[in-house]
């Protein structure tokens, strides 16, 4: 039985292997930033829309709540943007067609989440203008 030739390394997992690995770090850190944005976000958001229940107005309760849901979606934005980074940099390291189709797939729908979220704040935006 006649086996596969054996695949190079590569310039990144051979004579540049300490580079590869420190990216991988910093891939990772910068996934552990987006987590911890969107969870700051996530507890300014409990903490925002807490108070303004507790607001004696009801305009300004709702005022409060879709200012809080502004606040939230920039967060969730920046912790999207940071993700596809990270996925770019561990896509680039691996170098398999496989890692590629995934990060075009997660590509397109963290793209789409953030389309979508930028479009809801901006119709909040506009509807707190009127």
């Amino acid at each position: 039985m006649e086996s596969l030739p054996e695949q190079s390394p590569g310039i990144l997992h051979g004579p540049l292997s300490g580079l590869a690995h420190g990216l991988e770090w910093i891939a990772v850190g910068i996934d552990l930033l987006a987590i911890a944005l969107m969870l700051i976000g996530a507890v300014r958001f409990v903490l925002g829309v807490v108070k303004a229940e507790f607001s004696k107005q009801s305009a300004r309760r709702v005022d409060g709540i879709n200012h809080e849901r502004q606040e939230l979606g920039r967060y969730i934005l920046a912790g999207l943007e940071l993700l596809i980074v990270s996925d770019i940099i561990h896509t680039a390291l691996s170098l398999k067609l496989y890692d590629l189709l995934f990060l075009g797939l997660l590509v397109i729908i963290r793209s789409a989440i953030s389309f979508f979220l930028d479009r809801e704040i901006r119709e909040i935006r506009e509807e707190q203008a009127r």
